[in-house]
């Protein structure tokens, strides 16, 4: 299997799964193990995990950059998108501090195959339990009636998807579900969320990797993160117009499926 199609792959899954929930790290890892890694040194194989993140944080940029913008000459509109941020700054703070001290721990022994696969299942279990009994009634339908105590919360949420096979997307949708924001809000600020989130996680691994490729690896980065921005930015548009009329279910669905194949495929 040659390394140009296993790169534009790798590209092609992270985009995919980066914000729906199905986990990305999971199915990253995943598609690893079944298809290997070629001729990749596993230095540049591991980087390439990591950078490959990248093009899928300046996709959310690109589609909400005219909301999230707060370069703008309306002093009212500037005031409303660094209040915006300022929430963001404080959903992220639990899974900043947390990722420090536990990156380590988490990439060391909770970075295996049958985990993730249990994380699979149980939180495809956990999105449909939670769609079938509901969460709060839903009271927030604007990004801008987001409270401080509510981005902390679910910041917290966000915490979870630290574990592999968890997604970071479901994590904090579902957590916004619950504390009672809509399903629309609830999924769009968990996209800002994921901006300061991916990047200083990105940023984290890059400086633990370094950041060394010969000219033909650096040629397989650029095609891998080309492929991953274009899939990502067509996923987060089409994931936005699937939550205005349909729920979680069918993610829940598929993640048990995947997590009960990867178990058969482990012992069978």
């Amino acid at each position: 299997m040659s390394d140009l199609f296993i790169v534009v792959i790798l590209g092609i899954v992270q985009g995919l799964t980066e914000f729906v929930p199905v986990s990305s790290t999971g199915h990253m890892i995943l598609v690893e193990e079944f298809l290997g890694n070629s001729t990749f040194e596993k230095g540049f194989f591991d980087t390439f995990l990591v950078v490959v993140q990248l093009p899928s944080i300046l996709a959310v940029i690109a589609y909400f950059w005219n909301d999230i913008n707060p370069f703008v000459k309306d002093r009212e509109i500037f005031k409303e998108k660094m209040v915006l941020w300022s929430k963001i700054v404080v959903g992220v703070l639990p899974a900043g501090v947390l990722g420090l001290l536990l990156d380590d721990i988490i990439s060391g022994y909770l970075s295996g195959i049958q985990i993730i696969a249990a994380m699979l299942i149980l939180y495809g279990i956990i999105f449909i339990v939670v769609e079938k009994i509901g969460g709060k009634e839903k009271k927030v339908d604007e990004i801008g009636k987001v409270s401080y105590k509510l981005a902390l919360a679910v910041g917290f949420f966000q915490c979870l998807a630290m574990i592999p096979g968890t997604s970071r997307s479901g994590a904090t949708i579902v957590g916004g579900l619950l504390v009672g924001l809509s399903r629309a809000v609830a999924a769009e600020f968990s996209f800002f969320l994921a901006i300061p989130t991916m990047f200083g996680a990105t940023l984290l691994r890059l400086v633990k990797n370094g950041l060394s490729f010969t000219p033909a690896e650096w040629k397989l980065t650029i095609i891998g993160c080309v492929v991953s921005f274009v899939v990502s930015y067509v996923v987060i548009k089409w994931f936005m117009t699937y939550l205005k009329k349909r729920d979680f279910k069918i993610f829940g669905i598929y993640r048990i499926i995947v997590g009960i194949l990867v178990f058969l495929s482990i012992y069978y």
